[in-house]
């Protein structure tokens, strides 16, 4: 199993109520999964509208049991950002 960081951004931030935390998983699905179960609450509600970066690359439409975590990874958690 992986380990690495994963890191929240505005309402995923507050929603969590963490800046970051560490993951221990193989795949997106399951670091999320165990995210929800820490932070019940908002942070499940939020995170439906999240998009994803793995290592700085975006994970798009994958589905999330297909995206595989590396050793020392980063999952960065991106709510939508209004303004421009």
């Amino acid at each position: 199993m992986a380990k690495g960081t994963v890191r929240y951004w505005a309402a995923a931030k507050a929603a969590a109520g963490v800046a970051e935390e560490p993951y221990e998983a193989e795949t997106l699905a399951d670091a999320l999964d165990a995210a929800r179960e820490r932070h019940p609450g908002e942070l499940v509600r939020v995170l439906r509208r999240c998009s994803f970066l793995i290592d700085g690359d975006p994970v798009g439409t994958r589905g999330h049991e297909t995206v595989r975590l590396a050793e020392g990874g980063t999952v960065e958690v991106l709510p939508p950002f209004a303004g421009g």
